[in-house]
């Protein structure tokens, strides 16, 4: 049995996940290529401001963690395996010196990966009354 190993080197992925959509399932399947693991770190920030223009958080770390454990089992990915899932404080900011063996990258994707909005599955839920 395959175990999260902590000193393997590993992707991570920061962000809101305000909710985890397609787009981020995306992103993690080209981020758990390159390493075969993945640390999945989502922003404490229900019913904050995660930055300018990134008020609309209605989702708890605790919904959060179980929506992506849930559609990543779905898509055959096995937390404490594949991924861990870590809580983190409302970064808005990451600043470092020298590059100390990481690489940041930004993956692009096609217009239909890009076009995906949480913003707009956001408004989504609430017009079907599913949150506030």
């Amino acid at each position: 049995l395959k175990m999260f190993d902590s000193k393997k080197p590993t992707v991570l992925l920061l962000g809101r996940w305000q909710p985890w959509h397609e787009g981020h399932l995306a992103l993690f399947e080209r981020a758990i290529v390159k390493t075969g693991q993945v640390v999945i770190q989502v922003r404490d920030v229900k019913d904050s401001s995660g930055g300018e223009g990134q008020e609309d958080n209605p989702f708890s770390f605790e919904q959060i963690s179980e929506d992506i454990a849930e559609k990543l089992s779905k898509s055959g990915y096995t937390i404490n395996q594949d991924y861990i899932i870590q809580l983190v404080p409302n970064i808005t900011n990451i600043s470092y010196g020298r590059g100390v063996g990481y690489k940041i990258e930004k993956e692009s994707f096609d217009s239909e990966i890009e076009s995906i909005s949480a913003t707009n599955i956001r408004k989504s839920l609430r017009d079907e009354g599913k949150i506030k």
